[in-house]
């Protein structure tokens, strides 16, 4: 029988407040130099629970570390052309330097679409094409926020990416796919697993990082994961009225030499990360006017 490892409990409230420390400085700064503080404007369409929830922690955030949150709250059976006007008001508003359309959309609206609205120099979630390529072309820009936060909890924790077989189960825009740009950038080997890989558990057990962005609660067991491996797990699942990730958790523990919970590991740093892209846009805002 292995012996059991002492796992490492990778939480994002230490990694977190060091980035929030270095923020509150310099909004402080930014502030005496321009007159005004950073403007975040917030568009949640519908009565969708989770994204009320992440909304109501990013205002909370933004509010405690001195950015200006401008709340937008329409119905769901707004129209596109409403939705469309409202975003290109913002554009047009000096006082607002970052744009976020919490996703979600009702099934009614083609996001794609809706998110091209967006001016590229406010997007902070980093949803338009052009923020997208930046990213993937490693030209300076914003990091969507769930990947850059995943790098930044390995990093304050010591591990390092390069030459390392890097896994990540699921390929969306907002997790997945943009991960893997920023681990291939970390000289990391990647690896995207997805619904129509096969043998997927062999592929996880290849993994030195395994990276869970999948949305389904305990995906992955012990059994998927090899001895002494990282796991950061980024899904956030409720089963049976409690919060759970996309790892187990409990059977990981003693396997893994290192682990993200949930809830308490990657939600912290999405929205410190949407803090620093909404200040260094504010930043590159006030430079130019």
């Amino acid at each position: 029988m292995n012996k059991k490892i002492d796992t490492l409990i990778m939480k994002g409230k230490p990694v977190s407040d060091k980035i929030i420390k270095v923020l509150v400085s310099r909004i402080e700064r930014l502030k005496k130099s321009s007159g005004r503080s950073p403007g975040l404007a917030v568009i949640l369409v519908g009565e969708d629970p989770a994204s009320q929830v992440y909304v109501r922690l990013k205002g909370k955030m933004a509010d405690k570390i001195g950015i200006e949150t401008y709340d937008y709250r329409l119905s769901s059976d707004v129209s596109f052309q409403e939705l469309s006007d409202l975003i290109e008001k913002l554009n047009q508003d000096s006082k607002i330097d970052g744009i976020l359309v919490q996703l979600p959309l009702p099934s009614t609206f083609d996001e794609t679409e809706i998110l091209k609205k967006v001016d590229p120099l406010k997007d902070v979630d980093v949803f338009h094409s052009e923020n997208f390529g930046k990213l993937s072309l490693k030209q300076p820009g914003p990091k969507s926020c769930t990947p850059a936060g995943v790098l930044e909890i390995l990093k304050f924790y010591g591990f390092q990416m390069e030459g390392k077989n890097v896994v990540i189960i699921g390929r969306s825009k907002i997790v997945g796919l943009p991960l893997s740009i920023l681990m291939l950038h970390e000289n990391a080997t990647v690896t995207i697993c997805h619904s129509r890989t096969e043998k997927i558990g062999e592929v996880t057990k290849s993994a030195d990082i395994l990276i869970a962005a999948v949305g389904r609660a305990n995906f992955v067991s012990a059994e998927m994961v090899k001895e002494g491996a990282i796991v950061v797990d980024v899904g956030t699942n409720r089963l049976d009225d409690k919060l759970v990730g996309d790892c187990d958790f409990a059977s990981l523990m003693g396997k893994v030499s290192a682990i993200t919970p949930v809830p308490g590991g990657v939600g912290p740093m999405t929205i410190s990360m949407l803090m620093v892209n909404t200040v260094n846009a504010f930043e590159n805002h006030i430079s130019v006017t």
